[in-house]
């Protein structure tokens, strides 16, 4: 078993010549590149999406030693926007139609032992594809490219394809295991180890799940979010005096944990959580999706230590791994949604989502920090027999955590477990949220809104103070009104961070500027908002963010209006200079009186 990271050595060509996937092309002009990649960097604002639409190319000359024989060669793409037909020497091997999943190519075959090889990719990330999330009009760029690391796998003819892991916070667990390859006389060992390092071992049989108990575990919760590691090999017993023989294995980190979800909110482990998130783009600026997992990780850090969200919801797609990995480690709870927002197509557009949304799921779901899936593209109209597959593939591949599914339209039909709408029905006065039995059309089911804010008060970070003002004000109704809500698991603001696109959306820069962060993820005002309802526990935990600067030119008519502190402090004294003013303490009876800060 060896395991080779393929992010470096990489050619790029933004016109695709067939050209590319021979054996030797000396008169094709190509560019050194390193992985993630874009297809084009673009303009911060004004940015054009045409550039990005494009047929490119991919090349990449490898030596396959002739100790490869009798292998299998595995290449795994974490994400390739947004269609992928992968070539080795020459030869069509995979195609993949989905952005936003990885996918694994067999090279084994193709390859040329003690020689140099050559591996192809083919990317088109034009947006008339008919797959998700394409066919109607995108409120978000798309860009392309491998965006996602790219590694190489050296196993045996037999190897584990797949791991999954159910495990319950009392420690109860079963695991369950695909394999490739004749396994025939085979068995499986488990291996649980603890973050203390104590190991527990299980052997298994291929056709059933491993199933048991570990005594005494530590539950993956939201304030300790306690990972443990599972190894399971795949062991081809010794014959005539020969030892045991490890044909593979394969790691996974997960948590014990039990999810809930019921007409009362979100229960886990057995403790209500008021969900408090925010909904969040993959996307930064010139870059696109192609950023690498430091700064995948790097949001998870401020949704959670900086912005005090306990959730996210990943909007219209699947979020990176390293992501997850974060989410896991930090005690964040994670939405994520199969590919697409709004459009449903045909057939053949149903048949490539479907899959989308398998993959999905057995890609993601060893993760402690998924608590639902999204089984419906996001906005969508009622469609019964594709989403009746939809939920069926998700609780039949993963039958421990509830679907669910953002909608724009009150008592849409209810096939998931949660109905998660987005409400935008705050206009500055009356309720932050609707009347969630005037939404839903099954009160005995969970309910959550998937979004709110944005769209009805975006704001530029340079807009002025009291523009900026009402946006955060925007945000704190919403979540104080979604809070006092009996029934409302929670709420997701729209969004993190401001994000580029296309022209029929935005401020006519090619930018939404509905973040509580800019593009680079500096905080605006709004972010305050969440993050002053984190509960302290240090003092550098204490937040305290003052909504004016008291400076007469940004003032309209140079007078000062009414100013606000975000803060989870449990008082704030004003001085003129050294001159005590007054001390001021929340009002827990007023208009905010639901926020915990």
């Amino acid at each position: 078993m060896e395991h080779y990271d393929w992010n470096e050595g990489w050619l790029f060509t933004p016109t695709f010549d067939p050209a590319l996937v021979r054996p030797e092309c000396p008169e094709l002009s190509l560019t050194p590149v390193r992985l993630p990649h874009t297809v084009k960097p673009l303009p911060y604002n004004y940015c054009n999406e045409n550039d990005y639409q494009r047929l490119c190319g991919y090349r990449r000359e490898f030596f396959a030693p002739k100790e490869w024989l009798g292998r299998t060669v595995l290449l795994t793409f974490g994400a390739v926007a947004h269609d992928a037909t992968v070539f080795c020497n020459g030869r069509r091997m995979f195609h993949h139609g989905c952005g936003y999943t990885a996918f694994t190519v067999d090279l084994t075959g193709a390859l040329r032992l003690g020689q140099k090889n050559v591996v192809a990719v083919r990317c088109d990330s034009r947006e008339d594809l008919n797959i998700p999330p394409f066919g109607g009009q995108l409120d978000a760029l798309t860009y392309g490219g491998i965006y996602r690391a790219v590694s190489l796998d050296i196993k045996e003819p037999a190897y584990l394809r797949d791991v999954f892991i159910e495990a319950k916070a009392e420690g109860d667990f079963r695991i369950y295991t695909a394999t490739v390859g004749e396994t025939v006389g085979c068995t499986l060992q488990a291996e649980i180890r603890s973050p203390a390092g104590s190991r527990a071992v299980y052997s298994g049989e291929l056709s059933l799940p491993i199933t048991g108990t570990l005594n005494n575990v530590h539950p993956w919760s939201l304030e300790h979010p306690t990972l443990y590691t599972l190894t399971v090999r795949l062991i081809r017993p010794g014959t005539g005096g020969l030892p045991d023989r490890v044909l593979d294995e394969k790691t996974v980190r997960f948590g014990f944990r039990t999810v809930q979800f019921v007409a009362g909110g979100l229960y886990l482990n057995g403790q209500r959580v008021e969900l408090r998130g925010l909904d969040r783009h993959q996307s930064y600026p010139y870059q696109g999706y192609a950023m690498p997992d430091s700064i995948q990780r790097l949001d998870a850090q401020l949704l959670k230590k900086e912005l005090g969200c306990n959730a996210v919801r990943t909007c219209y797609a699947p979020p990176s791994p390293a992501f997850l990995d974060a989410c896991d480690e930090l005690g964040l709870l994670v939405f994520p949604e199969m590919p697409g927002w709004q459009h449903i197509g045909d057939e053949v557009w149903q048949a490539q989502a479907l899959q989308n949304c398998r993959e999905m799921v057995c890609q993601y779901r060893s993760h402690p920090s998924i608590f639902l899936w999204g089984a419906r593209i996001s906005g969508s109209p009622d469609n019964e027999a594709f989403y009746k597959r939809t939920n069926e593939a998700i609780h039949r591949l993963d039958p421990t955590r509830p679907t669910a599914g953002s909608r724009s339209t009150r008592k849409s039909q209810l096939l998931e477990d949660v109905y998660a709408y987005n409400d935008y029905s705050y206009a500055g006065r009356g309720a932050g949220c609707e009347n969630r039995a005037a939404v839903t059309p099954d009160t005995r089911k969970g309910y959550l809104i998937s979004e709110f804010g944005g769209q009805n008060f975006p704001a530029k970070p340079f807009d002025d103070e009291p523009h900026r003002l009402v946006q955060a004000l925007h945000h704190a109704a919403v979540l104080n009104d979604s809070i006092a809500q009996p029934g409302v698991a929670g709420s997701f603001g729209w969004c993190m961070t401001d994000y580029n696109t296309h022209r029929e959306f935005g401020s006519g820069d090619r930018i939404c500027y509905h973040g509580v962060m800019d593009l680079f993820r500096n905080p605006k005002l709004s972010a305050a908002v969440y993050a002053s309802q984190k509960t302290p526990r240090a003092p550098s935990d204490i937040v305290l963010e003052v909504s004016s600067a008291m400076t007469l030119g940004d003032l309209p008519g140079g007078a000062a209006a009414a100013c606000w502190v975000f803060t989870n402090a449990e008082s704030v004294r004003l001085y003129r200079g050294n001159d005590f003013v007054a001390e001021f303490t929340p009002d827990r009876r007023g208009r905010f009186a639901a926020l915990p800060h």
